[in-house]
């Protein structure tokens, strides 16, 4: 495996800030190996600051620090401390507070910590425990050339740095600057907690998704998620409203979704995708003034769509591709480069083997031949002649096996047979259609040629791997990309990966569960349940424990199925026969 940074072998020292800062400017001029003689622990009175790791030289990734304290002299209230979810709000917090603060007082980005999105997530940049709070960040410890400007770094030290940390890490202070930010604290742990009672809710009720009347759905656009300023609040049709009630918000109302299939139609740009996109961002919590803070979808939901080109490693696609011309098994169907149909056959019976219960579907993102087949072509095309099962003919025997679909759908009416709910999306605006769609059904009549039942995939028994190298690499590149060793795995069609650091924690999941958990006896699924496990009693750094860095920064918690879902496009994955 990699070898750690060797930073940590370094005598670690200790001492007060103003050891730190006479230490800097003592190395002024010399060169630029000699920061690591700061590596150690500094006492700021307020805060301890941690230095882990000094970049090799002035070109390499930042430096590490980490800014510790208690909650006690922070002065947190004690809201912030009641519950897990509380402190995971908190840290999350922390996080965008200390990037505020960053943004307001540093010049030139010498200061880094990991940007948030709009989504409430677990991260590695903030932690907050009971008795101890950590923010992790990155700083660039200055040079000419490789000549350490000494000065320059005790400037930061002595006024850059603490001025960011206490902007965060201050709520003792009695001003108005404080009480604000208590506030909105406050508001932050409350829009978590309540999201968390709402997916509670759904787990509860037996339904698969809850829309919030007076949610803003709309983006501002197609590559931001900032709410749309002018957009028109959700309202859920009389038929489906039902009221929960929120620990913090109290009673709330808004559209609930029930399991089996929901088909959500409309004339184009009328906002089917919009509703679709909020579901599928709906398995997290968002910020406040988001708009979607009310929207919760199950929490192990797929989006399912085609992926051209991806791998497939022994998927039982055979429920929808019978059988192929080269007299491949498609119980056990393997390609380097899948179509259009089998990458979304593949993906939707990946996702029930790892447990999902309810799929999202977009016919725009879809193989059309894997989700229907006129009558007109079947009779063209004799059964015997094509291998394809068409998803409007299982998608029946899916619920009633016990998953659910919602599915955008414009442009073919042979779902309302099968359609529980149909949602109709006009001018933004939600109507339920099921009545006038069943009437419609009745009046227009077609040849139904649904299968009546659904079995699910075998469990699949990943075999233990060696790296292929001996010194490996493990980067990701946004959300769409992770690099191991020299294979490349594309995650372009996992839409549920929101953050950089996801994809960045998957990789180190992906080597953890390929690498050291899998025994060639284990099923992938348990596989995941053992990380998750890891991960809920060490945090996130238990995953990248065999290879990276010491307090990585920039780590971000995927949902389990999505680490199972980046495993299965990995094409050095083996399995057990």
């Amino acid at each position: 495996m990699t070898p750690r940074n060797d930073s940590h072998k370094a005598r670690r020292r200790s001492g007060t800030d103003q050891d730190l800062l006479s230490d800097l400017r003592r190395i002024d001029g010399r060169p630029y190996g000699t920061y690591k003689s700061v590596i150690g622990d500094w006492d700021y009175g307020d805060f301890t600051l941690a230095i882990d790791h000094i970049q090799a030289d002035p070109y390499a990734p930042p430096s590490a620090i980490r800014a510790i304290s208690t909650p006690k002299i922070m002065g947190l209230p004690a809201q912030a401390l009641s519950s897990g979810r509380a402190r995971l709000a908190t840290a999350d917090f922390l996080a965008r507070s200390i990037e505020i603060a960053v943004k307001n007082r540093i010049r030139g980005g010498g200061i880094r910590i990991a940007h948030p999105g709009q989504e409430i997530l677990q991260r590695s940049s903030a932690s907050v425990f009971p008795d101890r709070v950590e923010v992790r960040l990155q700083v660039h410890m200055p040079a000419r050339g490789r000549t350490i400007l000494g000065r320059e770094a005790a400037r930061i030290f002595d006024i850059d740095v603490p001025n960011v940390v206490m902007d965060a890490f201050d709520f003792i202070s009695d001003d108005s600057e404080t009480q604000i930010k208590t506030a909105a604290l406050l508001t932050h742990i409350a829009t978590y907690e309540d999201h968390c009672a709402l997916v509670d809710t759904l787990e509860e009720k037996g339904w698969v998704a809850f829309v919030a009347d007076g949610s803003m759905l709309a983006r501002q656009s197609g590559i931001s998620q900032a709410p749309m300023d002018e957009g028109v609040p959700f309202s859920s049709p009389d038929t489906l409203r039902e009221s929960v009630e929120l620990p913090h918000a109290g009673t709330v109302t808004g559209m609930a979704i029930r399991p089996g299939v929901t088909l959500i139609v409309g004339g184009g740009y009328h906002g089917k995708s919009t509703l679709l996109s909020a579901l599928q961002r709906g398995v997290y919590a968002h910020i406040p003034g988001d708009g979607r803070e009310r929207v919760a979808t199950l929490s192990d939901a797929m989006k399912i769509r085609a992926a051209d080109g991806r791998a497939v490693t022994g998927v039982d696609v055979s429920p929808f591709i019978s059988h192929l011309p080269n007299k491949t098994d498609t119980r056990h169907f393997s390609t380097e480069n899948a179509s259009g149909s089998t990458s979304q056959a593949a993906a939707l019976m990946e996702a029930v083997e790892l447990g999902s219960r309810l799929l999202l579907i977009d016919e725009d993102t879809s193989a059309t031949n894997l989700l229907i087949r006129d009558e007109r072509m079947r009779s063209l095309v004799v059964a015997d002649k094509e291998p394809i099962t068409p998803l409007v003919d299982r998608i029946g025997a899916l619920a009633t096996s016990g998953v659910s679909t919602i599915m955008v759908m414009g442009g073919s009416g042979d779902y309302l047979d099968t359609a529980d709910t149909v949602l109709m999306l006009d001018s933004y605006r939600c109507l339920d259609v099921t009545d006038r769609a069943k009437r419609l059904v009745e009046q227009m009549p077609r040849q139904r040629n649904d299968e009546t039942s659904f079995t699910a995939p075998a469990a699949r028994i990943p075999l233990r791997q060696r790296p292929a190298e001996s010194r490996t690499k493990t980067k990701s590149s946004g959300v769409n990309e992770i690099l191991l060793d020299r294979q490349t795995i594309s995650l372009f069609d996992m839409e549920h990966i929101v953050d950089p650091g996801q994809t960045e924690m998957i990789a180190w999941a992906m080597r953890a569960i390929l690498e050291h958990y899998a025994t060639g006896t284990v099923a992938l699924s348990d596989l995941l349940d053992r990380l998750e496990r890891h991960i809920n009693s060490e945090g996130l750094d238990a995953a990248t424990k065999f290879g990276a860095r010491d307090f990585p920064a920039f780590l971000v918690r995927p949902r389990r199925i999505d680490v199972g879902a980046a495993i299965n496009r990995y094409r050095g994955l083996r399995l057990s026969s």
